[in-house]
């Protein structure tokens, strides 16, 4: 069985792999082409940009794909499912570092530390806090109660902020995805936490913003093209709503004339979250080597996504 595996993180797998397979470590998206074309089994998130759908494309009889990223959105998963390659995901690798930084993004809202920090660059010492809102009694929507959504719920927990969810079956009490924009209006806070589909696409357009309070934020940790950009500037523009916390937009690198970057009340993170952590290739190799120890066996494995889902 031929494996193509990252060489970043071969100090991780190279001691945990079962002898008598023939390994591959790739470094560039080249190599990752070259390997792969008679592999069985590939993990080919490589620097910079991460999941190699180029290898992937090329690997006609791949069996099972890993990799540590949650979004699939760059992959051709009906070529995979046609093929019957097998695919496991990221998803929780970096839930905890990105539910923090959405309960940052909304602190540094609430509070307005933007402008806090600025005032120190500036050496000011304002006498009124540019921020005055509790998140205590506030009410937040979190569109997607996956594995993100679920931790950010759990910390807004404890700062007393009521929390609704939205899932595709309405599990545990959560709205489902024809419900939540009937009642996107009751919320302060609006956070995108979902997987990026088709379905999921452009969900939060010039309705949906005219229907939010006019003191709610966006929270966007998901994906840029979850939100109608030039919608969001004219709601920014018009204050029709207090703000948007952007971790994530399109394009990315957003350029630097995009007018997103001077929309007023806008707090950019340039899709940092789930880099704010130092455990997400040490993480990632302990799931890789637990599933292909399953796959091996015949066993179940964590994370295999439903490829017509997208998730």
């Amino acid at each position: 069985m031929k494996l193509v595996l990252p060489a970043l993180a071969r100090p991780l797998l190279e001691a945990r792999l079962p002898a008598g397979h023939d390994i591959a470590w790739v470094g560039t998206v080249d190599e990752a082409v070259a390997a792969i074309a008679d592999a069985d089994i590939a993990w080919v998130d490589l620097p910079p940009q991460g999941l190699t759908e180029q290898a992937v494309s090329a690997a006609p009889q791949l069996k099972w794909l890993f990799t540590a990223i949650a979004g699939l959105d760059s992959l051709d998963l009906r070529a995979l499912a046609a093929q019957g390659t097998i695919v496991t995901n990221g998803t929780g690798i970096n839930a905890i570092a990105v539910a923090e930084y959405a309960v940052m993004g909304m602190l540094a809202a609430a509070k307005r530390y933007d402008e806090v920090v600025r005032a120190a660059d500036r050496h000011d010492w304002p006498t009124n806090a540019p921020g005055r809102v509790e998140l205590y009694e506030t009410k937040a929507l979190i569109v997607g109660m996956g594995a993100i959504g679920a931790l950010i719920a759990e910390r807004l927990a404890a700062f007393g902020v009521g929390v609704t969810g939205v899932t595709r079956s309405g599990r545990d009490g959560t709205l489902t995805a024809d419900q939540w924009q009937a009642r996107i209006g009751d919320f302060d806070w609006v956070i995108l936490a979902a997987p990026s589909t088709d379905a999921t696409k452009a969900m939060i357009g010039k309705d949906q913003l005219a229907a939010m309070k006019s003191s709610a934020w966006l929270v966007n940790i998901a994906r840029g093209e979850m939100v109608e950009q030039d919608a969001l500037i004219a709601a920014l523009t018009a204050r029709r709503i207090a703000g948007a916390f952007l971790d994530t937009v399109h394009p990315e690198p957003l350029p630097a004339d995009h007018p997103l970057w001077t929309a007023p009340n806008v707090l950019h993170s340039m899709h940092l979250s789930g880099r704010s952590q130092t455990k997400m290739f040490v993480r990632a190799a302990t799931l890789f080597i637990d599933n292909l120890e399953a796959y091996l066996a015949g066993r179940p494995m964590k994370n295999v996504v439903d490829l017509d889902a997208g998730y």
